[in-house]
């Protein structure tokens, strides 16, 4: 279906013209908007999912409205879907305006029809454990690491800021410090920079927001990507190989034949691994990488060494990986950490991306769903 814009739209970009211009964060917080219509259409995507709706002004002219929801794959694991945006339907949304486009809001809770909903609504009891025939060795012997795996939704528990699902009321309560928070990989790590790894640090705070990996849809790297902004992410075990597909444009094949990186890697995001078995921890050398961002403003070179190890945990039905990564060009000591994911609570899909923060609807009359 194509959602077709109105020249009230043009209008309003043309009065706004930082439109095509604003980022991540230029929502403001500090005002609340009330505003509702009729659903003209979804875009049901990832990293910012946006409903679109056509209010009345207070002159009765129809304004054509969007509002930013959470990504399509955390939505989706919380048993939201584009069924229940139904064209036509009455929506009324509160939440936050943006700073520079009047069209554009946050949207903090929706009605849809009858159906209230708040932003981080569960709307499914979808839990992430392990299968009761789940075996936990393959028939080689190996631990049974294969399947889908996802870190635990992180959501808003007040002040408590960004925590994991099952923290919420704890921390709300005062049950839980909220210093007990474990790390939840989306940032970069500290490290020491170098000279030129602070040159390229200074590069990577100048990039404007629409131009970032995360903009283009890209994956930022193989560190930041397992776990940022809730994806459903695989791995499959098949003898010599270990594949880990993040659900998005990237998937890494692991050796585990071989004892060596061979000399003539070609460079991308993915690099090059090599796997091995130490007991019941998975250990994964990769090198090979095209020069890139680690995570945060933290850049790399070619020379980028990582080391992961997988250590799946039975009784907690987790699996948590400690990293290392080493780039003495950019800086001179380790950029290290862990992240824990567990059995996916939705089925694993690559669900589409597309950054429409930044699109220019003064320039483009329709838009496909």
């Amino acid at each position: 279906m194509l959602r077709v814009f109105t020249a009230a739209l043009a209008a309003i970009a043309l009065a706004a013209p930082a439109l095509a211009h604003h980022g991540f964060g230029r929502f403001n917080s500090r005002e609340d908007i009330d505003v509702e219509g009729t659903l003209t259409g979804l875009d049901f995507v990832n990293p910012h999912s946006y409903v679109y709706f056509d209010a009345v002004g207070p002159d009765g002219e129809v304004i054509p409205m969007r509002c930013e929801m959470r990504a399509a794959t955390v939505l989706r694991r919380s048993g939201w879907s584009p069924e229940m945006f139904v064209e036509g339907v009455r929506i009324r949304i509160t939440g936050n305006p943006h700073f520079d486009d009047p069209a554009s809001c946050y949207a903090e809770t929706l009605t849809l029809g009858e159906t209230e909903l708040e932003r981080y609504q569960q709307l499914t009891d979808a839990t992430q454990t392990f299968s009761e025939n789940r075996p936990l060795r393959l028939a080689s012997g190996e631990l049974n690491i294969s399947g889908d795996w996802a870190q635990e939704q992180y959501l808003i528990a007040g002040r408590g800021g960004l925590v994991p699902k099952s923290m919420v009321e704890g921390i709300q309560s005062g049950e839980i410090d909220p210093t007990d928070v474990p790390p939840s990989g989306w940032g970069g790590q500290r490290v020491t920079f170098t000279e030129a790894g602070e040159a390229r640090a200074d590069e990577i705070r100048a990039i404007p927001a629409s131009e970032n990996t995360r903009a283009r849809c890209e994956i930022t790297s193989i560190i930041f990507d397992w776990v940022f902004d809730g994806p459903i992410n695989r791995i499959t075990q098949r003898g010599d190989t270990i594949s880990f597909e993040y659900g998005r444009d990237l998937v890494r094949t692991v050796h585990m034949n071989m004892d060596a990186h061979p000399d003539d890697i070609t460079p991308s995001r993915a690099g090059h691994s090599i796997g091995r078995w130490e007991g019941d921890t998975l250990v994964v050398d990769t090198v090979g990488f095209e020069p890139g961002i680690l995570g945060g403003n933290v850049g790399h070179t070619a020379d980028l060494h990582v080391v992961e190890r997988f250590t799946l945990d039975t009784a907690a039905t987790s699996l948590r990986r400690d990293y290392v990564a080493e780039d003495p060009a950019y800086f001179t000591d380790q950029y290290a950490s862990y992240d824990i994911v567990k059995p996916a609570d939705a089925p694993f899909a690559v669900d589409e991306c597309r950054e429409l923060t930044y699109v220019d609807y003064s320039e483009a009359a329709e838009q496909p769903e």
